[in-house]
């Protein structure tokens, strides 16, 4: 089952990033909560005292996580004893926050923030209330850190490790397999992309021309790489791609073959070789192109996911 909390922990930035690598959480959305306006603007929130605060709505699987697990991970990012400040940042759109649109959670919420005040000496000032309005952000704010890896956030990059090691906990063993098993599994042409780095040809193989809504896995070991959403036609003859579901998926090497340097792409559980990365995409997708060969994936369209094992993603293919 999917439930909704809405968390408030100064930048909304940097807090959406992390929330949406925890373990459990199959979507996130940055907006603006209990404030005395309806439909503010992000300058409204910051110059006219609107009384919002800036919020991540945060979509989580109950199978998956709990929310005692997630809030216990969100206030590991914020500093619950501050008013109106987190970071850098000063306002009451900054404030920290716990609102509910559930009222069985608030049991759950309290149980927490009791827990949380035994670690300070100082009163915990995170509010903890019902969530009266919510109003998402405009577009540029959403997935802020994914668009702009080096835009600021306050929250540290260890956060964001420490994340994904929660992440990866969660996560089925996406194992390499032996050199004979892969020859088994795997058709001549799969075997020779993903293990020689070979290049299948432009235009003439399977996925270069499919835009149905699904995900696409490394064929070598089922691990999910890329969604349809960030696929685009890019005139190349093979699939490309925006960005991969998370960056830990990947590995990326230096190529000098051909007399020119390329980027290669390979998977990271599987050491496959995927093809290589481009810094001639579109620049309104994050301006990458990630060329792909077919061979080296396999896609599940989303009407087999549930069923195949990658239900949780469905929320990506918005």
């Amino acid at each position: 089952m999917q439930k909704e909390i809405y968390l408030a922990g100064g930048c909304f930035w940097g807090v959406e990033k992390y929330v949406s690598l925890l373990p459990g959480v199959v979507d996130t959305q940055v907006g603006y909560a209990n404030g005395r306006t309806r439909h503010p603007t992000y300058e409204q929130v910051c110059r006219e005292n609107t009384g919002h605060a800036e919020t991540v709505r945060v979509v989580y699987d109950t199978d998956a996580t709990t929310l005692s697990d997630l809030l216990d991970r969100f206030y590991e990012v914020i500093d619950p004893t501050l008013r109106d400040r987190q970071g850098h940042d000063t306002g009451t759109q900054y404030r920290t926050g716990v609102y509910y649109t559930d009222p069985g959670d608030l049991e759950v919420i309290r149980q927490s923030i009791a827990r949380l005040q035994r670690q300070y000496d100082r009163p915990v000032v995170t509010q903890v209330l019902p969530l009266e309005n919510y109003d998402p952000a405009e577009e540029y704010h959403q997935d802020y850190l994914d668009k702009n890896p080096g835009g600021y956030c306050h929250i540290p990059g260890a956060a964001f490790a420490k994340a994904k090691e929660y992440a990866a906990r969660e996560e089925p063993a996406y194992e390499r397999k032996s050199p004979g098993e892969l020859r088994e599994a795997l058709t001549d042409l799969q075997y020779r992309v993903t293990q020689e780095s070979a290049t299948e040809t432009p235009f003439q193989n399977e996925y270069w021309d499919e835009f149905r809504p699904g995900i696409y896995v490394d064929v070598t070991t089922g691990q999910p790489l890329f969604v349809s959403t960030d696929k685009f036609e890019s005139g190349c003859g093979w699939p490309s791609f925006s960005k991969p579901i998370d960056d830990a998926l990947l590995a990326e090497l230096p190529d000098d073959s051909l007399l020119r340097h390329r980027t290669e792409v390979r998977s990271k559980a599987g050491d496959a070789h995927l093809g290589h990365v481009f810094d001639d995409g579109p620049r309104e997708l994050g301006g990458l192109r990630y060329c792909i060969n077919s061979a080296s994936l396999r896609f599940v369209p989303r009407e087999e996911m549930e069923a195949r094992g990658y239900g949780k993603y469905l929320p990506l293919l918005k």
